[in-house]
């Protein structure tokens, strides 16, 4: 349920709605725009039902919402969501391009990925420190190690860093040292990790699961943001499916699709979407083209040499030409970088 105030409502008409509905045990959600206020209920509105919310003062009108996710759809929140990140800023009009290796392998390697990056134009520095793998056998990430490396690429370059943080044990760890915590495509689901990310004071940045749909894509961010954590990003990486000549199918259409439904910024990360870096750049244009606010790129200088994912990272010399393709396609279709 969603109660939209008139403009000339003062604070206390506010206050005063939001503390009648938290009698009766529902939780609310403040959303304060330049026009107006809309305050989400969330939980169990039923219990709200006797309360007579269209006749309190500064009330415009009551809106039953129907979607299961009510904090991140846009009948709450009407105007896209921009999340800053140290300056940096995802979403709205602006693009955005995260790259960097798939593992900090060591710190001589990821420090040389990190300036070449950053000269090249990308604003955000990816690295996983700890790494899901299928195999137990193979590199898990270097841990701590690894996010300390990475912390040292920020100074250096002045970008933030983007890594993923696999366990709720582990997010307080994450959060000392990353700008953006991210939820990988198999934890998409692990609503406990959801949970405490969504108590942190940092940008969550979510994976879409390997076979999961966009309703259920939405419902995971729909857990951060009702958590508290209004800073969330999607990331559509590609999914499962019967086709075998590219690692996932990236699912392009999900991109507009989220756009109408949600307010949160999403982009594409076309690398893990097709697992073939000669396909990463025209899926990257592709992905300019349908609406995406940014992109996520492996890079490495030997991807024969990757300790993950080789076989999908470009090197420099096809991240150069990528990143100029993309600022001309970017310029095409309006948006800023």
């Amino acid at each position: 349920m969603m109660i939209i105030m008139r403009e000339s409502a003062t604070d206390n008409d506010i206050d005063h709605l939001i503390e009648k509905v938290k009698e009766v045990g529902v939780d609310v959600h403040v959303s304060k725009g330049a026009f107006a206020t809309v305050i989400g209920l969330v939980g169990d509105t039923i219990k709200a039902r006797d309360l007579p919310l269209a006749t309190f003062p500064g009330v415009e009108r009551v809106v039953p919402i129907l979607k299961p996710f009510k904090l991140v759809g846009r009948e709450f929140h009407p105007s896209d969501s921009i999340v800053d990140v140290r300056g940096v800023k995802v979403g709205g009009n602006n693009f955005t391009v995260m790259a960097g290796p798939c593992s900090v392998e060591s710190r001589d390697v990821y420090l040389d990925i990190a300036k070449f990056v950053a000269k090249t134009g990308a604003q955000i520095l990816r690295g996983g420190a700890f790494k899901p793998r299928s195999s137990p056998y193979s590199f898990q990430g270097l841990g701590e190690e690894g996010l300390k490396i990475m912390a040292e690429a920020r100074d250096v370059t002045g970008l933030p860093i983007v890594t993923e943080v696999m366990d709720a044990r582990d997010v307080d760890l994450v959060v000392e040292y990353a700008d953006i915590l991210q939820i990988g495509a198999r934890n998409m689901q692990n609503f406990t990790l959801l949970k405490y990310v969504g108590q942190a004071n940092k940008p969550v940045m979510i994976k879409r699961g390997l076979s999961s749909t966009i309703e259920e894509f939405l419902m995971a961010a729909e857990y951060v943001v009702s958590g508290g954590n209004n800073d969330v990003i999607l990331c559509e990486r590609g999914i499962r499916t019967f086709e075998t000549y590219t690692r996932n199918t990236l699912d392009l259409s999900c991109v507009p699709i989220v756009k109408k439904l949600s307010h949160l910024p999403i982009i594409v990360d076309p690398s893990h979407g097709v697992g073939r870096w000669d396909i990463v750049e025209p899926m990257s244009i592709a992905s300019v083209a349908v609406g995406a606010h940014g992109l996520m790129i492996e890079v490495h200088p030997n991807p024969e040499e990757a300790l993950s994912d080789g076989y999908e990272s470009l090197k420099y010399d096809n991240f150069e030409t990528l990143m100029k393709n993309v600022k001309q396609a970017v310029r095409v279709f309006g948006k800023g970088m």
